[in-house]
């Protein structure tokens, strides 16, 4: 299908003012201003340049709680998520504590199939019943009305550390740290649960040294440490790379590079066929992070929690082991339910070519696997450009995984159809591309019926517009291996913050098909004399999406990339999008 390919435009001016002294390649400067960049000093990413924490609500209140169960060691519990950033926050608590001399510390992560998300009842009265001293929710909490009550009850002090969107009503608990509060000053709202907890715990290492916790038996730890987990953690989670984001991120992967990283970071990348010292951003999003990730989906974040805690790297590798086999697995079961998938929206491909798209998709099968569903609605929100909400049976009731497109926020979506339908949905919660939710299997029906006239109305002509926006396109002197590392290394590059790409009218010269659905092709820039030396190019499900079958010359949305092979490095451009050229 073609579509709209359109490059960014900033004033020459802007370009210019970044371009300075000649630091920065008149490419760099392009790339950079067609990314909000307006001065050379936002490029610096040291961790000088972090905003201070001073103006996160309930961290005072969050530190001395924390503090005071240091001094008396008392039993913090710390209530996890079963994704990648609530794996990483965990891992990282338990750490930190440990390293500022607090031994006292137990995770508790609630099973996805059994106990549902966040701080329920349920996982307070087990932490009750390990005589839990504290409950320190990481990447969840701001919506545990009831479990935060039952720990109460319990006699329990509650601290939550979140940054979920909050609902109306938030939990009583003790402290609430969590940017996007009402009425929260800290400037960054998009800061990943892992982000969070590491202000908390930066903050709290803070507060013990002001009172002579540390001395020469027990030495003050470095929060750079831990790095490493809050750019995992940040970039597996998708949030926006802001600035502050930018360093978090820039300095994990530092580490990581040097070799420095938690034993189970380095292990889950090699078994994902990553080499540690070359390790990108979007190595950590898409290579290590489902790794990770596969656990909570399939199994127990257990697993990885126990993977990104080990100290011992034989261990560390016998877990990383144990996650790639079950990502092998999710893999398998992901590919069988979207064929599922497809064949039930067989018509909407043939509505889609002719522009009649329904505004939102709602599936639900019995049979599919609940913790498989989220990548389902990404897929289908990516071939379809509707928001999607796919559900799969948990016991008795329907949980439900939505995803959305740029400019429609999923949550609220969700809260209008709520709002329109009163006690239609038990549950939901998420953010503004993605969401969660719970569902009476008798209210599917009447469900999809009021999303779909909630999209209509919530939806505008311009969130429709699938336009490719590029950075313009590469003259032949720049498509070069040159090019390719300098791109690398002005990242990371993620949300928000989208790595470069280019586009141009290319003459295939080669094309074989690897895998079973992806291209490998020969391209030489289009009216580029025949003696010109091709330039290697990679489509991947280039046979999902038809590519096989255009002619030879074709319209390429790329971005240039390293190509690592036995111990040689090429460029080869990776192939986004490719249609055929007018």
């Amino acid at each position: 299908m073609k579509r709209p390919i359109r490059r960014r435009t900033v004033p020459v001016e802007l370009e210019q003012a970044l371009l300075g002294d000649g630091e920065l390649s008149p490419l760099l400067a392009r790339v950079f201003a067609n990314r909000g960049v307006r001065e050379r000093r936002e490029l610096h990413l040291g961790l000088d340049a972090l905003l201070p924490s001073g103006a996160l609500s309930g961290l005072d209140q969050a530190v001395a709680l924390l503090a005071e169960q240091v001094q008396r060691e008392g039993l913090i519990v710390v209530v996890g998520d079963f994704d990648a950033d609530g794996a990483t926050s965990c891992a990282l608590t338990v750490l930190a504590l440990r390293a500022m001399g607090h031994r006292r510390v137990e995770y508790l992560v609630p099973n996805r199939f059994k106990a549902g998300y966040g701080l329920s009842p349920p996982i307070a009265e087990q932490a009750h019943a390990m005589a839990a001293d504290l409950l320190l929710t990481v990447d969840n909490g701001i919506s545990s009305v009831a479990g935060v009550a039952r720990a109460r009850e319990l006699g329990m002090p509650v601290v939550v550390t979140d940054h979920h969107l909050p609902p109306e009503q938030l939990p009583a608990a003790n402290a609430i740290v969590n940017p996007n509060r009402a009425g929260d000053g800290f400037a960054s709202k998009h800061l990943a649960g892992v982000g969070v907890i590491f202000y908390v715990l930066a903050a709290l290492r803070q507060a013990l040294r002001a009172v002579g916790w540390f001395g020469p038996q027990r030495p003050q730890p470095s929060m750079a440490d831990w790095l490493d987990l809050v750019a995992l953690g940040t970039v597996a989670d998708v949030v926006p790379l802001d600035r502050n984001n930018r360093v978090l991120v820039a300095q994990g992967l530092r580490r990581i590079r040097a070799g420095r990283a938690r034993p189970g970071i380095l292990a889950l990348a090699r078994v994902a066929g990553r080499e540690p010292a070359r390790l990108t951003a979007a190595d950590l999003g898409f290579a290590v992070g489902p790794r990770l990730n596969a656990a909570g989906r399939l199994e127990d974040i257990g697993i990885g929690i126990e993977c990104l805690l080990a100290d011992d790297a034989g261990r560390a590798e016998r877990l990383a082991a144990e996650l790639d086999a079950l990502n092998r697995q999710r893999r398998d079961i992901e590919q069988n339910m979207e064929s599922e998938a497809l064949a039930i929206l067989e018509p909407l491909e043939r509505q889609q070519a002719a522009q009649r798209t329904p505004p939102a998709i709602c599936l639900v099968d019995d049979r599919w696997h609940q913790g498989v569903i989220g990548i389902l609605a990404s897929r289908l929100r990516e071939r379809f450009h509707r928001p999607v909400v796919v559900f799969a049976a948990a016991g008795e009731n329907l949980k439900g995984s939505a995803r959305s497109i740029p400019g429609l926020h999923i949550r609220d979506l969700l809260e209008r159809v709520s709002a329109s339908h009163p006690g239609l949905i038990p549950s939901f919660g998420g953010h503004a591309a993605a969401a969660g939710l719970s569902l009476d299997p008798a209210d599917f029906e009447r469900f999809r019926q009021a999303l779909i006239q909630a999209a209509e109305d919530a939806l505008e002509p311009s969130m429709l517009n699938r336009d490719l926006l590029t950075d313009g396109g590469l003259e032949e002197s720049l498509l070069t291996l040159d090019t390719a590392q300098a791109l690398r290394n002005a990242g990371p590059w993620g949300k928000a913050f989208p790595e470069p790409l280019f586009d141009d009218h290319f003459e295939i010269v080669q094309r074989r098909v690897v895998g079973g659905r992806h291209l490998r092709l020969d391209v030489r820039l289009h009216g580029a004399d025949d003696h010109t030396r091709p330039v290697e190019a990679i489509a991947f499900r280039a046979l999902d999406r038809g590519w096989d079958q255009l002619g030879r010359t074709v319209h390429l949305v790329y971005r240039p990339d390293v190509n690592h092979w036995q111990g040689r490095e090429r460029l080869q451009l990776i192939v986004e999008h490719m249609q055929a050229s007018d």
